[in-house]
């Protein structure tokens, strides 16, 4: 396999091709090795538009949706973010790129382990990794911008809690076939406003399917 090839078509065909014209976004997963952060065994599918399986019934995030999740949260490079699930560690390390510091949680300690080594390899050293159950806790601080890489059942309002004003969560809700990935954005201390991006399927956030407490 080429793979400079291989992920200039990911970029340039698959990303751009899905409305992802943010060009930081796009060096940024050009610059980044996505090969590296796969499991052995899938390199061949790194660029491919399609979920790659992890372990414990996760899926690393399609490229697409990886764009799309980077272009809606709008990040400077002065942000601290806070990504839940952390996975195998590719948006962490995209998100790390494009913004000051990133706290990533993650409820399995072979993912946190993983991702240590991956980020490490790609010289990424902006990210406190954690282990944490996100439906039951989070961080102790607030957040610019909030990342959720499983779906909800139910939107859950404490995400939008952990957020600064003005910061922004991209989270994924509903229950397939019909699941809406939205932006939402903190306008006030006790206001928010949501907007709905696309249509997508994701794999549940672990103990995500959880009682409807808000709705928006």
């Amino acid at each position: 396999m080429n793979i400079d090839f291989a992920r200039r078509q990911m970029v340039n065909q698959q990303v751009r091709g899905w409305n992802v014209y943010d060009e930081d976004v796009l060096s940024t997963l050009h610059e980044l090795p996505r090969e590296s952060f796969v499991p052995a065994g899938y390199e061949a599918l790194a660029f491919a538009d399609t979920e790659i399986p992890i372990g414990h019934g996760q899926h690393m995030m399609t490229p697409t949706v990886e764009g799309r999740v980077l272009q809606a949260l709008g990040l400077n490079g002065d942000e601290h973010v806070l990504e839940v699930g952390t996975g195998s560690g590719f948006l962490t390390a995209c998100l790390a790129r494009l913004a000051a510091t990133v706290t990533s949680i993650d409820i399995y300690d072979d993912f946190l382990q993983t991702a240590a080594g991956n980020l490490a390899g790609a010289g990424i050293d902006n990210v406190e990794l954690l282990k944490m159950d996100a439906m039951q806790e989070l961080p102790d601080l607030s957040f610019d911008a909030i990342a959720v890489t499983g779906s909800m059942q139910f939107f859950e309002p404490r995400f939008v809690q952990a957020l600064n004003p003005d910061g922004k969560l991209f989270i994924v809700v509903g229950d397939a076939p019909a699941m809406r990935a939205k932006l939402v954005e903190r306008t006030g201390q006790n206001d928010w406003q949501s907007v709905s991006l696309f249509e997508t399927t994701l794999t549940p956030l672990v103990n995500g399917a959880l009682p409807p407490q808000f709705s928006f």
